[in-house]
């Protein structure tokens, strides 16, 4: 992408952050963040940062692309107010669009997510059975319903990325969600300063851990090809957590066990695994950052 005026919803928190960063290198990007979880200290001076909520009535719509990132981004953060949960996840992703669409900016690519397959060890395609068991998830499926709306009504190209355990670790742009970070940012950081992480059950469970970068160029991807409906964004390989505290301790050189604890959850999805086939065929695109890789750059600060 070049030469575009953007917006970036969410822009000052962790995908957003990277995302604005890296588009600021070939076009004119606004971020908007309105602080709750995300940090204008992620973005480069390159970045215009709007302090703001996408619940406002005047948004820095008049762009080429909007990537609506915004989000209360977890189930625990959700249901901590599940009716602020519900106001940003949907409504303000209907006022995005809506502003958008009236400033004459018919591209949009926003965040799904991945929890609403539920647990699947085999790879998930787009065409899977979805459900919302949570107002986290409902909030989710309610945006690809509207961006179906705003598609037929409105003949916009919206992208709605279901994305798979994204991570970067504590020395990148993922420090500041503390316990909302991804699990192996956390992991990392306990390990290094010699804490044992604590993992829910027998840590079998397991993720398709997806790299940020990787991410950010599929958003990229899809906002350059228009495209329109339901995309996932991971690698279609899993890991167990087990493996992955073992491989932060082989990269760190320590020697750190895990503690299990009782899983405090109600609704837990245990395997989560992309079919990742729709987005390649679509743009070409598929992720180039390995586990292997990703961990060791996780680690790399601490060593």
């Amino acid at each position: 992408m070049q030469d575009k005026r953007v917006l970036v919803t969410g822009g000052a928190g962790f995908i957003g952050s990277n995302l604005a960063n890296h588009l600021a290198d070939s076009n004119e990007v606004t971020a908007l963040d309105d602080q709750y979880l995300g940090t204008a200290e992620n973005l480069s001076p390159d970045v215009e940062f709007v302090d703001g909520s996408v619940l406002d009535e005047d948004l820095p719509t008049d762009v080429d692309v909007v990537f609506h990132l915004a989000a209360l981004s977890s189930y625990k953060m959700h249901e901590e107010d599940p009716t602020r949960g519900a106001r940003v996840n949907v409504e303000g992703f209907t006022n995005t669009v809506e502003q958008a669409r009236a400033d004459g900016c018919d591209t949009v690519v926003y965040a799904s997510t991945s929890s609403i397959y539920g647990s699947r060890t085999d790879p998930c395609s787009e065409d899977e059975a979805v459900e919302a068991r949570t107002g986290y998830e409902a909030s989710k499926l309610a945006r690809e319903r509207y961006a179906e709306y705003f598609h037929h009504h409105y003949d916009m190209s919206l992208a709605g990325m279901r994305f798979f355990s994204v991570y970067q670790g504590f020395g990148g742009n993922e420090a500041h969600k503390g316990e909302f970070a991804n699990t192996i940012a956390q992991f990392a950081d306990e390990i290094a300063n010699g804490e044992s992480p604590e993992l829910f059950g027998d840590g079998t469970q397991t993720r398709d851990f997806t790299h940020v970068d990787d991410i950010v160029r599929g958003l990229e991807l899809a906002a350059d090809h228009e495209l329109d409906g339901i995309y996932n964004l991971g690698t279609g390989e899993s890991y167990d957590f087990n493996t992955m505290v073992a491989m932060i301790n082989d990269e760190l050189g320590t020697d750190i066990d895990p503690e299990y604890i009782e899983n405090p959850f109600e609704v837990y999805v245990h395997d989560t695994c992309a079919d990742i086939s729709k987005m390649h065929e679509a743009t070409g695109w598929e992720p180039q950052i390995s586990f292997e890789e990703g961990v060791a750059r996780v680690c790399e600060p601490y060593q």
